[in-house]
């Protein structure tokens, strides 16, 4: 489904067709090894339904220029555990094979992720400005700096991993969603997560977390839900 013009969201990440480039968020790998730690026996699955995913949203898309990761490839805060070892790195290679170059920006949980992507020769970055088309990649943990915001007209991020609550009489169901408004004048995407072990938060409940929403007039926002397709679903006022 076209969101914005000549931007598709194909399953959970966004495709920018005429520079065939794919955005992706929060993949958040080595998750179930940290709940593991906590006595949570949870089984790890996370990293194979990714890679699923992106199987098929690949199958779409052909053979690309750039995949732009827009942080949160890891989960751990101050370390890097042997499930990011072996998944991150796996990731980078499957990634590696079908793009020609693979984008960074550092997430709030990759602050030390620089060890993994130097062995891949990989740069991490705090944003990353894509131009002519002047579309500004971030996580959205931080507000973007200035210099960026000014030569932009779009900004993609993730970081909130959106949800909704969608109810049907007494029946609620929640679905990972993609949000598409505005931010000091300038068109906001907001990318569902890629990670398979939580929903995200669900906007319609839930505190939101980014400091870019929290400056975003956040009903007027329009949702796009993800389940076997992609859905419109309205303003997101219309569905709290």
């Amino acid at each position: 489904m076209e969101i914005s013009k000549g931007i598709e969201a194909i399953g959970q990440s966004l495709f920018f067709r005429k520079r065939r480039i794919l955005a992706i968020a929060d993949l958040h790998l080595g998750y179930e090894e940290m709940l593991n730690r906590q006595g949570v026996m949870m089984p790890r699955f996370n990293f194979k339904e990714i890679k699923a995913r992106l199987e098929k949203i690949l199958a779409n898309t052909g053979k690309l220029e750039k995949i732009i990761i827009l942080g949160d490839l890891k989960h751990e805060f101050g370390v890097i555990s042997d499930q990011e070892w072996k998944e991150v790195l796996e990731m980078l290679d499957y990634l590696g094979r079908n793009c020609a170059e693979i984008i960074l920006v550092r997430g709030n949980h990759d602050k030390i992720l620089g060890p993994i992507a130097n062995r891949k020769n990989v740069k991490l970055q705090d944003e990353f400005l894509l131009e002519p088309e002047k579309v500004l990649f971030i996580h959205g943990d931080k507000l973007p700096s200035k210099e960026n915001l000014k030569k932009s007209d779009l900004i993609a991020m993730g970081h909130e991993h959106p949800a909704v609550s969608v109810k049907d009489g007494l029946k609620a169901e929640t679905y990972k969603c993609f949000l598409k408004g505005k931010f000091e004048g300038k068109e906001l995407i907001v990318l569902p997560s890629m990670n398979s072990a939580a929903l995200g938060t669900d906007l319609t409940k839930e505190e939101i977390l980014s400091p870019l929403l929290k400056k975003s007039n956040l009903s007027e926002f329009e949702v796009y839900a993800v389940e076997d397709e992609v859905y419109y679903l309205g303003k997101l006022g219309k569905l709290a």
